[in-house]
């Protein structure tokens, strides 16, 4: 499996990180070693809304070509669902097996159409931004209709991956890694459509 994480400007980066920290530990599991990821952006540097700068792999890639594509998200969204080029950028996702975005992530797949007739979520501050987009907002943590997967506010990226881990591997995979990353909690409040 080829992962592409999607970052860019104003982006939070827990949103980013939870997930990412959990879902590369996929390479741990026989059913899913050799999985591999880029990180992603249309530029070579990202800075998140504080200030902290990373440096992407590849700038500005052919999105079509992952299995799955993660949007996270960040006050960068309000903008950037309206920037043409960024959610052109974002279309080329539009064949991809598994579209999965965290907290506000789902207003630029909103934006880029991956939402229209399916239900979503998002950060719950931000029920309202998404309404357009989406045919239902569910206030729920994780929603999955069909190949679109969104979740809820900052700290719902790493219920997401484990989520992930989940429906790749197995239960018993996912309770590994909450065991690595001494993760107490179970998974809350998943709608699937």
């Amino acid at each position: 499996m080829k992962i592409g994480f999607v970052l860019f400007n104003g982006i939070t980066f827990l949103d980013f990180i939870g997930f990412y920290d959990v879902i590369y530990r996929l390479n741990m599991f026989v059913k899913t070693q050799g999985t591999t990821w880029d990180i992603c952006g249309l530029t070579e540097e990202i800075t998140d809304e504080l200030g902290f700068t990373v440096k992407v792999t590849k700038v500005k890639p052919d999105l079509s070509q992952y299995d799955l594509l993660y949007v996270p998200g960040g006050i960068g969204t309000r903008k950037l669902r309206y920037d043409k080029e960024f959610i052109d950028w974002l279309k080329q996702a539009e064949k991809v097996e598994t579209i999965v975005s965290v907290c506000t992530g789902a207003l630029l797949l909103g934006a880029a159409g991956f939402l229209e007739n399916k239900k979503a979520t998002t950060h719950p501050n931000a029920y309202d931004l998404l309404e357009p987009y989406c045919e239902e907002v569910v206030h729920a943590r994780i929603v999955k209709d069909g190949n679109v997967i969104t979740a809820g506010g900052v700290a719902t990226a790493i219920d997401l991956a484990l989520y992930m881990v989940e429906q790749y591997v197995s239960k018993e995979a996912a309770e590994v890694i909450k065991k690595h990353i001494d993760y107490p909690y179970d998974i809350q409040g998943i709608v699937e459509v």
